[in-house]
């Protein structure tokens, strides 16, 4: 399947508020998980129906709830209900291959944004969608497939009682997507490895096996910027939002994520060029390589064409060849080659 073409036809002409989902569905069950947490206290759960939801939105802790799966048409109806969230935002969430935006709603705050992932085994790149909806005191991320990429947020929410468990639930969005742009720089410098690696192995012996890896890098660097140049802008667009959703101490935060996007952005584009650099270096030592043996085939050529130019003039088959009867003929033929 093309990891660039996501448009299908039977999505032309859907309402923008209808509540079908658009991408490809990558688990089988859904899982709804919970963290309801204080300075003092957390309480984890797995969310199963929609008193529990209910009772998740009256809570006056700060909430983290979150879905893995986003296939599920019922759900997404009952949480617009419970919840009180816009047909329109929940269309967006539930088509992964939306490009990344963020918007301001009546109530809070929706942003979504592309999650990346390298498969070790596989040696290859994938996307995922990441939407997050947060107010006050609650914060709904929903995930295409059960991942633990969030993992470390959940530790520290489980063990230290700091800002992340006091600091409202645009700190904790403020978290999330901290990890979603450190995994950008993170899978960039694997590539970014691998890439200047290529250039030792180019100036030592330039193979046709470096320029099959130099299209595959290029490739996946292009995939890469595909994804961060529309998360770099919705973050961008996040910075400059003045809402009451997010507090004045959380802007430095977020000003901070912008920056680290940046670097995400430039190390892509740095690397971008080292490759194309990299293709033209190892045309120049082809061409150079075969200047070198055109150069040995050409003294080659001096000095046997001369050669061969004389034994095919006495290859001939003529009767009358007077040089045959000389006597030192031979030797002269000889002396004239030498």
């Amino acid at each position: 399947m093309s990891r660039y073409i996501t448009k299908k036809k039977e999505e032309i002409g859907l309402s923008p508020y209808a509540l079908v989902f658009r991408g490809e569905k990558k688990t089988e069950q859904i899982v709804l998980r919970a963290m309801d947490f204080n300075l003092e206290d957390v309480t984890e759960q797995e969310v199963k129906s929609a008193e529990e939801l209910n009772a998740l939105k009256k809570s006056k802790n700060l909430t983290w709830l979150n879905v893995d799966g986003l296939d599920n048409v019922d759900l997404m109806e009952n949480m617009a209900k419970v919840f009180n969230i816009e047909h329109n935002i929940l269309s967006d969430v539930m088509n992964p291959d939306a490009r990344p935006k963020v918007q301001e709603l009546e109530t809070g705050i929706f942003a979504s944004i592309k999650m990346l992932k390298y498969n070790e085994k596989s040696d290859s790149l994938s996307a995922e969608n990441l939407s997050l909806i947060f107010v006050d005191n609650l914060l709904i991320s929903f995930q295409e497939q059960p991942d633990l990429v969030f993992e470390p947020i959940r530790e520290r929410i489980r063990k230290h009682k700091n800002k992340i468990r006091k600091s409202g639930s645009d700190y904790l969005a403020f978290a999330l997507l901290d990890v979603v742009v450190d995994n950008y720089i993170y899978v960039i410098g694997l590539l970014g490895e691998r890439i200047e690696n290529l250039e030792d192995e180019m100036t030592s012996d330039p193979k046709k096996e470096i320029l099959e890896s130099i299209n595959a890098y290029k490739r996946e660097l292009n995939f890469l910027r595909k994804h961060i140049k529309p998360a770099k802008e919705m973050i961008q667009n996040l910075v400059k939002l003045e809402s009451e959703f997010i507090h004045e101490e959380n802007y430095i935060h977020f000003r901070e994520l912008h920056n680290n996007i940046n670097e995400a952005s430039e190390l892509s584009d740095s690397y971008r060029e080292i490759l194309y650099d990299q293709l033209n270096i190892y045309h120049s030592s082809m061409s150079t390589k075969l200047n070198d043996i055109m150069r040995i085939l050409t003294v080659f050529s001096v000095i046997f064409i001369p050669l061969t130019f004389i034994v095919g003039v006495y290859g001939t088959n003529f009767e009358n060849l007077p040089e045959l009867h000389w006597r030192h003929g031979y030797f002269i033929m000889w002396g004239v080659c030498c």
